[in-house]
């Protein structure tokens, strides 16, 4: 990425000013950006509109809880590697004595070997151990990791523009928190609500959207166990597209609910005081 490239709001993705400028510090200083904030708030697609606006190849982690900090990186196929070595290797063109012929790369490891910059989203960190957190964070900030069966060590060729997402599920250890660039993303106001739905809508019927998004702010604010979030807003405003349905002004005729509440307690508690 040239130094004068930044990325902007773009045609399916609303950029607050304040978000906007700390991902460009961010890739402009190599840091890895962590995103904390609800679920549907953009954190996840935020990596894969860098990628898309930018025109750099993304790299996925879906973090878990039972994830190694060296399988991120890379492993070795060793049933792979034994079967050859039993009963050959054929026309495959692999070595049983090369031991990079069995190697199985990670995200990291693709992201370092990339010949062009990428972005690595590392997603949902909080879901692992800290000491796997703080071991990922080592690795990203050296920009390199070993391979210890051979002793070589892998440098990133092109520093990565790494995106790391947290649902708060766990606390994040200090130490990988001072590594970081940190943003909370907050849940937007109804009038940037309104910016993000007219980029994904550009033709929407404005009494459609304004309805919409009254009551949707409304169901917001009862409390519920899981409230419905931006995606699920977007997802509801195109079945009423599809259904050429204008919402009434009130909750007791919501159209659609199962859109917005996915929980079934939710869903129950919406129906009884409707």
């Amino acid at each position: 990425m040239e130094s004068n490239t930044s990325f902007k709001t773009t045609d399916q993705y609303y950029l607050s000013p304040e978000l906007g400028s700390i991902v460009n510090m961010a890739m402009r200083m190599d840091r890895p950006l962590l995103l904390t904030g609800e679920p549907g708030t953009g954190k996840t697609q935020l990596a894969f509109e860098i990628s898309r606006s930018l025109e750099m190849p993304i790299e996925v982690l879906r973090a878990k809880s039972t994830i190694r900090g060296e399988e991120v990186c890379y492993v070795q196929d060793t049933v792979l590697r034994l079967n050859d070595a039993r009963f050959g290797v054929g026309g495959t063109g692999r070595e049983v004595n090369n031991f990079y012929d069995y190697i199985i790369w990670g995200p990291i490891g693709r992201a370092f070997r990339s010949k062009e910059r990428v972005v690595l989203l590392i997603d949902e960190i909080d879901k692992t151990e800290s000491d796997v957190q703080d071991n990922l964070l080592d690795v990203l900030e050296d920009k390199e990791f070993t391979i210890r069966e051979v002793n070589d060590r892998v440098r990133a060729e092109q520093p990565p523009v790494i995106i790391i997402t947290s649902n708060a599920k766990r606390e994040l250890s200090d130490p990988f928190l001072r590594r970081c660039f940190c943003h909370h993303i907050a849940f937007p106001t109804s009038e940037e609500m309104q910016a993000i739905v007219d980029l994904h809508f550009p033709n929407l019927d404005k009494d459609l959207r304004d309805v919409a998004i009254t009551l949707f702010y409304e169901l917001r604010s009862r409390g519920y166990d899981k409230p419905p979030a931006t995606s699920e807003l977007l997802n509801w405003l195109q079945a009423l597209q599809h259904a050429g349905v204008v919402p009434e002004g009130d909750l007791h005729s919501l159209p659609f609910v199962g859109i917005l509440l996915k929980r079934t307690e939710d869903i129950l508690r919406f129906r009884q005081h409707r």
